[in-house]
């Protein structure tokens, strides 16, 4: 609402709700409201005469003018600033008029101000304005106000003429591409969506003195533009041919065809246009410029990737060109990512200090620990690096190492083309081995299809620590150190199908490691001499029933509340290592019937003791298995100089007395 306040013997019109802070300003303390308030409508389109220049202006209506302050009623320019100009366009009778030139002076289009730069020509008008009593009080201002980020001066914004794709003409069909696209992560659905719902008009054209021209002659009689198939043609042929560089080297006249004539005054003499194409123009038609012009690569493409800020940026430029010339999308999947910050999580910059530098790292753990770090990151959100992290990391990646190099160790000798056992002859353990493998793989394949390394990376390690190293590797030990039998053999298979496969998992991620390791892995004929050549194993292969794991899970589960009961004989010097222990396990019929399944010294080997005795009924320390108690003891007998198990029968064999009988036949043969 807008308020008449008489001062003396004029009257001014202003917001009601600025009226008091009007006033103020201007050290006014006499003043009247004449009459009740009237909305701001009631001006629209008002006719008014300038305080001091022979002309007359609009009034209209804007919502940008708010009551923060002034006066509700302000000076619109609508070639000066980009709520002016919006506001002018809803008012086809107020001209957009720019009398400032590219070096920021005011042209003759300014009167008796031309020739003054901007900042300077304020001083003058508001003097001019004074003079012609126009001016009731000055206030000044502080506010935000856009800079040049290079020079740091403040920008003067002019209305220029551009050239405009219309996104509004094709939209629909841009939200149907987006549709059909793949989006890792898939919020860049509804992201993308958005950014299209939000943009009417894409600006095309810039003002630089470098990049790819636009390819527009224009009259030098009459100014109309001209843009034909031939001119565009002639153009693409000497762009093909030399360069967009030679826009700049040649006149007009000897790069548009002989003949063309101006549409609109049949005038024959061109200049050139000098603004150059939107930067993302020439990125976002890198669908046509590569993938059409390269017999080796197809449209669409498979995936395009690229941070965050592309889906204002190169995604959507992609995008727009693509449905506007041929109807759908430029990429079949598209896949963002974040950005690399220090530990702290702040932007690295040379000045701050805060930079890691790849090299140092590569110098310090070896460049698969980088590719380790990408991998173990979520990078669809800003990736944190430091010295500590990459620290901890090594650790990680040393866990995976440690792993390949103990299986490799324990296949010395072994020779994959005429040691693998039968699958009928693997134990229970192996099986189980395998099964957790065919797990692996399932994950990681899924991982891998999506782009989710982070889930690739856990996937493999908790396999080499908690199934592998705290487990099966624990437990096949005896067999691998002290046995040469069948047993030992299927350890060594299962152990063999388990590293070869591991090692096709990582190599997309440690491909330096991965390579190591499958040099010194003893090989097959059909087997490559790079790893990288291999196919990622297949799922299926070495699959369990839900029975076998429901049973292994138990296994499991009574395995750790020995180790529990352990530790605790341990902490009460009852035993050292855990093979100095003799365990009797109290069961119920249901976990006597599942660990009976099991011969004993495989039993005694999973829970890494000397003896197992099962008994029916209760006993022993309560567990958290149903029907199950836990009693340990020091085992009986002595203990062996080469497996360490104590046992009844050590010196039985006369040229061995101080090993069991087992270790005193696995030496002997």
């Amino acid at each position: 609402e807008f308020s008449f306040v008489k001062i003396g013997d004029e009257f001014h019109i202003m917001a009601t709700e600025l009226v008091k802070s009007v006033m103020d300003a201007c050290h006014i303390e006499n003043y009247e409201i004449v009459g009740e308030p009237v909305p701001g409508t009631e001006f629209e389109l008002m006719r008014y005469n300038h305080v001091y220049l022979p002309k007359e202006g609009w009034v209209i209506l804007g919502d940008h003018v708010t009551l923060e302050s002034g006066s509700g009623c302000v000076h619109t320019a609508g070639g000066h600033g980009v709520d002016d100009f919006n506001v002018c366009q809803k008012y086809p009778q107020v001209p957009i008029t720019v009398p400032v030139d590219d070096g920021g002076y005011l042209t003759e289009l300014a009167g008796k101000y031309a020739g003054q730069r901007v900042w300077a020509a304020n001083k003058t008008i508001l003097a001019d304005l004074t003079a012609a009593g126009a001016v009731m009080g000055q206030l000044h201002i502080k506010h935000q106000y856009p800079h040049c980020w290079r020079c740091h001066n403040p920008i003067i914004f002019r209305a220029t003429e551009q050239w405009f794709c219309s996104i509004a003409k094709f939209r629909e069909d841009v939200y149907k591409a987006i549709d059909t696209v793949t989006w890792m992560p898939d919020w860049g659905h509804d992201r993308m969506h958005g950014m299209v719902r939000d943009r009417n008009d894409w600006c095309i054209s810039r003002q630089r003195t470098w990049g790819v021209p636009i390819p527009a002659f224009y009259c030098k009689k009459c100014g109309a533009y001209h843009i034909t198939d031939a001119t565009i043609k002639a153009v693409s042929d000497l762009f093909r041919k030399e360069g967009s560089d030679a826009w700049y080297k040649y006149d007009a006249e000897q790069i548009i065809p002989a003949g063309e004539v101006c549409e609109k005054c049949g005038a024959s003499e061109w200049t050139k246009d000098t603004d150059i194409m939107d930067v993302w123009f020439d990125s976002g038609s890198t669908h046509a410029a590569v993938l059409e012009e390269r017999p080796e690569l197809r449209f669409p493409a498979d995936m395009y990737m690229e941070g965050g800020d592309q889906f204002r940026g190169w995604f959507q430029s992609s995008l727009l060109t693509s449905v506007a010339s041929k109807g759908c999308a430029p990429y079949k999947s598209v896949l963002c990512h974040g950005w690399v910050v220090d530990e702290q999580g702040k932007q690295m910059h040379k000045s701050a200090g805060n930079g890691v530098e790849p090299s140092e790292i590569i110098k310090d753990y070896g460049a698969d620990i980088i590719r380790l770090w990408v991998a173990s990151s979520d990078y669809t959100v800003d990736v944190r690096a430091g010295k500590n992290i990459f620290k901890q990391l090594s650790e990680a990646y040393r866990k995976i190492r440690n792993t390949a190099r103990f299986i490799l160790g324990n296949l010395d000798g072994f020779d994959p083309n005429t040691d693998c056992v039968a699958d009928d002859q693997l134990q229970d353990i192996d099986r189980w081995a395998l099964a957790a493998l065919d797990d692996l793989i399932v994950n990681t394949n899924a991982g891998y299809a999506v782009y989710d390394f982070n889930k690739v990376y856990h996937a493999v390690y908790n396999f080499c620590v908690v199934a592998m190293s705290n487990f099966y590797l624990d437990v096949t030990k005896d067999r691998l150190y002290c046995t040469n039998g069948t047993g030992r053999k299927a350890a060594q298979t299962a152990m063999y199908k388990i590293l070869v496969a591991l090692d096709k998992i990582i190599a997309p991620i440690l491909c330096f490691t991965s390579q190591e390791i499958w040099d010194f892995l003893p090989k097959t004929e059909a087997m490559n001499k790079y790893v990288v050549f291999e196919d990622m194993p297949k799922a299926g292969q070495y699959a369990a029933d839900d029975a076998f794991k429901a049973k292994w899970a138990q296994l499991i589960a009574v395995r750790d509340e020995v180790k529990k009961v352990l530790e605790q004989a341990r902490a009460d010097k009852q035993i050292g290592a855990s093979l100095e222990a003799s365990v009797t396990l109290y069961c119920n019929d249901a976990v006597y019937d599942l660990l009976n399944s099991i011969p004993m010294d495989e039993l005694a080997d999973l829970m890494i003791v000397s003896h197992v005795e099962l008994v029916k009924g209760e006993g022993g320390a309560a567990s958290a298995v149903e029907g199950l108690g836990v009693a340990a003891a020091h085992a009986t007998g002595d203990k062996c100089e080469r497996c360490w198990k104590y046992s009844a029968d050590i010196g039985t064999h006369a040229a061995h007395p101080t090993l069991c009988a087992r270790c005193a036949a696995v030496v002997e043969g």
